[in-house]
């Protein structure tokens, strides 16, 4: 079992910049895929980007070239570097994380463990 906790959200004018950290209770065989996930109002949850422990990263198409996933030298920690936000980048962003997938999905049913999310809003 692990527990996630999500840090970093807050209010941007788009254009600008946020970092969210994700950190887990331990770094332990629950913990080798994690990605990042987010939910607008009204909208279902969709992938943002995800990564395993041996490096591999995956992104979702809108989110390509404008943002950074990394772990932490310990592995307990994921981080999101989030640039050139738009609106369109509004919503609460979860940290999930399991076992090894072989590869770093960005399907929600994938992963079992899930933080409580933190609040981006990005404004015009």
């Amino acid at each position: 079992q692990v527990q996630l906790v999500e840090s970093g959200g807050g209010s941007v004018q788009a254009g600008g910049s946020l970092r969210l950290s994700c950190t887990a209770s331990s770094y332990t065989y629950y913990t080798a895929c994690m990605a990042w996930f987010r939910q607008a109002p009204g909208k279902e949850r969709e992938a943002v980007a995800a990564t395993c422990t041996d490096g591999r990263v995956n992104y979702a198409h809108s989110v390509k070239g404008r943002f950074t996933i990394s772990r932490g030298d310990a592995e307990m920690t994921l981080y999101l570097q989030m640039n050139s936000l738009k609106p369109g980048d509004t919503g609460v962003y979860v940290c999930a994380a399991d076992t090894w997938l072989g590869n770093p999905v960005l399907t929600s049913n994938s992963y079992s463990y899930w933080g409580q999310g933190t609040q981006v809003t990005v404004s015009s």
